[in-house]
């Protein structure tokens, strides 16, 4: 089986890309919202910051996947 080279290239590239956008976007989110995400999570448990985050994480996944699959 030969792996094209050009068909990998662009492949990994448009995977850097939305990797890199979806880091951009998660950290313009986590900068929006009112308040300490970290905290939220990590010192008081909350789980509904988690459900609300996670929710952020999957729509940004379905935009930045359908973005680049056109």
């Amino acid at each position: 089986m030969i792996i094209n080279l050009s068909v990998f290239v662009s492949s990994f590239v448009y995977a850097a890309v939305g990797i890199v956008v979806f880091i951009a976007a998660f950290k313009l989110a986590e900068k929006i919202m009112p308040f300490d995400l970290v905290k939220e999570l990590s010192e008081d448990d909350n789980v509904a910051v988690g459900v609300v985050m996670a929710a952020v994480i999957l729509g940004l996944a379905i935009i930045i996947a359908s973005a680049i699959h056109g």
